[in-house]
């Protein structure tokens, strides 16, 4: 009886298990029973990386926002139109907007080389193939995948980028200060025997400052505040997703980077590098809607010849070689190399702006500049300065005292300094925006253009403007000198004189 009891249960185990095969969705009845659905791989989040690509996205709005309208009539009508670049860059409108136009160019093209670095992580093959894709579009103007955007849609993106840019900063700060409320507790806890953990490292030693467990408690809010900001963030986006926004980015800003400087085809109407007359058609930064099939078709002239445009039934236009390298940034990136007569070349444009600098603060002040400031200011000078200093100054006479002629100077020194001194405080604030960039999350915007330095400066004009600077200087140094000992010779006979008359009586 128990025998039979248990071969019940038996079969009875069996059937179920039976019954458990036939339902399961793995199971078929062609013979298939041992085929298994491959499981969904998980993309893989950015995670660190999401602080580099805020960077990058921030870099993007602020290139997109510098080519809009405003700003590109901003750069005709005020940048190329200052005084001191004119005198000493280039009175060429043509050479100053190439300048402009490389400059960004030469932006945009770092910004895809860091895109391209993060898109070899990615899962789908057209955007890992990003890099080669992005300078065959700036060779032959081709965009096969769709990723130029529309001018409505690049400002979604922009929104878009802007809240992912927040957030992850946000992010960034948090994590900063959790760190610092960790390093505190351990602190706290090793100043009371403790280890990082907590245990007790002495049997009769325990955590009795309530502050340690408040602080326990805010570092416990503090990774919740961590874990909800990494989802909201660029943490927690996969390698596809960010990439998606960035390169389609990248495409438009190239797209409108053409478009507003004119540069198109080798047969396109509108010649390379200049501005066109009118900006108003310009927020059509994409191909046209009445032709989608035209894929370079822009306000400003084809960035490819209509010839090339693919007709019904025509076999596939062949892919242009770019085997040769980015024909099209190679030839850009000579536009920004230096011509030897510059002081970029020289690489004396840094020096020369603090130069320059030193001096209007003791033009403004010369009475309180002292022997060794003077002599310090000499030492700064290259020795082709020097020499032009001295021809200046051969045959000066030693005296300083005509009022007028030191007005004179005051009023010469004041105009040369009005549009010569910009262009050197431009400079360090390039330098600086830019050196700032490796500091902060979030780099500011670049306001200045290279142009509006003293990068493309003529060597010889601009030593012409600091020596002349320096005789002028050296004029009304002497005479404010020679005016501060008079007074106090005066003032001395007076108190002599007084203490005289006082002895008499």
């Amino acid at each position: 009886m128990a025998l039979e009891t248990w071969l019940i249960k038996v079969k009875t185990a069996i059937s179920s298990s039976f019954d458990v095969v036939r339902s399961s969705p793995h199971h078929h009845h062609n013979n298939h029973r041992h085929h298994h659905h491959p499981k969904p791989v998980k993309k893989s989040n950015v995670g660190v990386l999401a602080f580099e690509i805020a960077g990058l996205m921030s870099k993007l709005i602020h290139l997109w926002q510098f080519l809009s309208d405003k700003n590109m009539i901003r750069l005709r009508n005020d940048s190329i139109s200052l005084e001191g670049v004119r005198k000493i860059v280039s009175n060429d409108d043509a050479f100053l907007l190439s300048l402009a136009c490389s400059e960004t160019l030469e932006n945009l093209r770092l910004i895809a080389k860091s895109v391209a670095r993060i898109s070899a992580k990615c899962e789908d093959a057209t955007l890992r193939n990003f890099d080669r894709l992005f300078h065959d579009f700036a060779d032959s103007g081709r965009d096969p995948h769709a990723w130029v955007l529309t001018w409505k849609d690049m400002e979604t993106k922009q929104k878009k980028m802007d809240r992912y840019i927040t957030v992850t900063a946000t992010l960034y700060r948090e994590i900063d200060e959790l760190s610092v409320m960790e390093s505190t507790l351990r602190k706290a806890l090793q100043s009371c025997g403790t280890n990082i953990n907590g245990d007790l490292q002495y049997e009769n030693n325990s955590i009795k400052d309530q502050k340690i467990i408040d602080l326990q408690q805010k570092i416990l809010w503090q990774k919740q505040e961590v874990k909800y900001l990494k989802e909201r963030s660029l943490w927690s986006r996969s390698f596809d997703t960010v990439t998606s926004v960035l390169v389609r980015s990248i495409f438009t800003i190239l797209a409108r980077t053409k478009l507003v400087f004119g540069i198109g085809s080798p047969n396109s109407p509108v010649p390379p590098f200049s501005l066109p007359r009118s900006l108003s058609a310009s927020a059509t930064v994409h191909p046209s809607d009445q032709n989608p099939t035209c894929h370079g078709h822009y306000v400003s002239g084809p960035l490819i010849r209509s010839t090339d445009q693919q007709k019904p039934g025509a076999s596939p236009r062949k892919e242009s070689n770019t085997a040769n390298g980015p024909l099209f940034f190679e030839s850009n990136s000579k536009l920004l190399k230096p011509p030897a007569t510059t002081l970029g070349a020289a690489a004396l444009a840094i020096h020369y702006a603090n130069l320059i600098i030193v001096m209007e603060k003791m033009i403004k002040s010369p009475q309180l500049v002292g022997v060794d400031a003077r002599d310090d200011l000499y030492s700064m000078l290259p020795s082709s300065v020097r020499v032009a200093l001295r021809g200046r100054l051969r045959g000066v006479g030693f005296s300083a005292s005509d009022p007028v002629l030191a007005g004179e100077w005051r009023e010469a020194l004041g105009r040369i300094l009005a549009w010569l001194s910009p262009l050197a405080h431009n400079m360090i604030k390039w330098q600086n925006e830019r050196s700032l960039e490796q500091q902060n999350l979030v780099p500011k915007t670049n306001n200045v253009l290279l142009l509006q330095t003293l990068f493309f400066a003529n060597k010889e004009k601009t030593e012409a403007a600091i020596t002349e600077l320096l005789v002028g200087l050296n004029y009304i140094w002497r005479f404010e000198r020679e005016m501060t000992a008079k007074a106090l010779f005066e003032c001395n006979n007076i108190n002599l004189l007084n203490l005289q008359s006082s002895t008499f009586k």
